[in-house]
C-alpha cells in the first residue's frame, strides 16, 4: 500500500516541462496543495554547510513552486514553514527562520503582486517576533486583495492546538447559547479552524523521505492524497511538484464509495 504514497518514476519522463505542464492543465487539478516542506538540515549537512544555509536555499524552493502552482491553476498552496515544536531546535536556527519570511516577502512581494497572488497565514501570530509579524501584516495587506493562488503560511501552526481552540470558541458558544449542542457537526468545527477560508487539501506533499504528518492538518486531511518523496526540499524543483500532480491526477478519490456508483 506505501508503495503508491511513494514518489515514482515519471511517466512522462520524455516530455518537456512545458509539455508536462500543458498536458497537466487539461486535467484536473488539486484545488489546494499542502507541503512539508522537510530537509534543509541534511541539504546543508551534505554540503557541510550550516543547517540555516539550507533552510536559506529552500526559501528560493518556495517562490518557484508557488511560480508554477499558480500557473496551474492551484487555488491554494500551504507551505508549513515552523512549527509550535520547532521552537525545540537551537536559538540560532530559529531566529534565523524567523528571519527568513521577511527576507522571502521583502524580495518577492513585488513578484506575489503582480503575479495576483494572495499571502494568508495560519498559527499563533502573537507569540512570533515583531519583525516577523510585520512582514507578515505588510505582505496580507498589499495582497489581500489579489484573486489568484492564495499563498499560505503555516507558521508557529500545530494541528492539535488549532483544533483545541476550535473546540474552545464551539464550548464558549454553547455556554452562551448562541449555539446548541446539538449543532456541532463537522461543517460547525470545519468553520472554527484557521483553513476556514480554503478548501481541504486535495493533495498533501512531504519531502525526504519522512512518511508522517508531523501535527500538520490533522482535521483537514482526511481525505487528501498523499505523496512523498526522498528528495530533500531545497532540491525539489518545478519537475517534482509535476511528478506530485501527476501522479494525484492518476489516483480514483472515491470519499468512501465506489467511483460511478451511488448509493440511495
Amino acid at each position: 500500500m506505501l508503495h503508491k504514497l511513494i514518489r515514482r518514476k515519471p511517466e512522462r519522463q520524455n516530455q518537456t516541462l512545458a509539455e508536462r505542464i500543458s498536458q497537466s492543465k487539461n486535467e484536473h487539478i488539486p484545488a489546494h496543495i499542502a507541503i512539508i516542506m522537510d530537509g534543509n538540515g541534511r541539504w546543508a549537512k551534505k554540503r557541510a554547510l550550516p543547517r540555516v544555509a539550507g533552510h536559506h536555499e529552500g526559501m528560493k524552493t518556495v517562490r518557484k513552486i508557488t511560480r508554477l502552482a499558480n500557473d496551474l491553476g492551484v487555488r491554494a498552496l500551504t507551505v508549513y514553514a515552523f512549527s509550535t515544536e520547532n521552537w525545540k531546535r537551537p536559538k540560532l536556527e530559529v531566529d534565523f527562520i524567523m528571519r527568513l519570511p521577511e527576507e522571502f516577502l521583502g524580495k518577492y512581494l513585488p513578484e506575489l503582486i503582480e503575479q495576483n497572488v494572495k499571502v494568508v497565514m495560519m498559527g499563533e501570530n502573537e507569540t512570533l517576533p515583531k519583525h516577523t509579524q510585520e512582514a507578515v501584516r505588510k505582505a496580507m495587506e498589499q495582497t489581500k486583495d489579489n484573486t489568484g493562488l492564495v499563498l499560505n503560511f503555516a507558521l508557529n501552526y500545530g494541528s492539535r492546538a488549532e483544533i483545541a481552540q476550535a473546540m474552545q470558541k464551539i464550548a464558549q458558544q454553547i455556554q452562551e447559547g448562541t449555539i446548541d449542542h446539538t449543532d456541532v457537526n463537522e461543517d460547525l468545527i470545519s468553520q472554527h479552524l484557521m483553513t476556514c477560508d480554503l478548501p481541504e487539501p486535495d493533495l498533501l506533499i512531504r519531502t525526504s523521505g519522512e512518511v508522517r504528518l508531523s501535527n500538520f492538518m490533522l482535521w483537514q486531511l482526511a481525505y487528501t492524497e498523499f505523496w512523498f518523496t526522498d528528495t530533500l526540499w531545497p532540491d525539489f524543483d518545478e519537475a517534482c511538484l509535476l511528478d506530485a500532480v501527476e501522479s494525484y491526477q492518476n489516483r480514483n478519490r472515491r470519499y468512501g464509495g465506489l467511483k460511478g456508483e451511488e448509493t440511495n
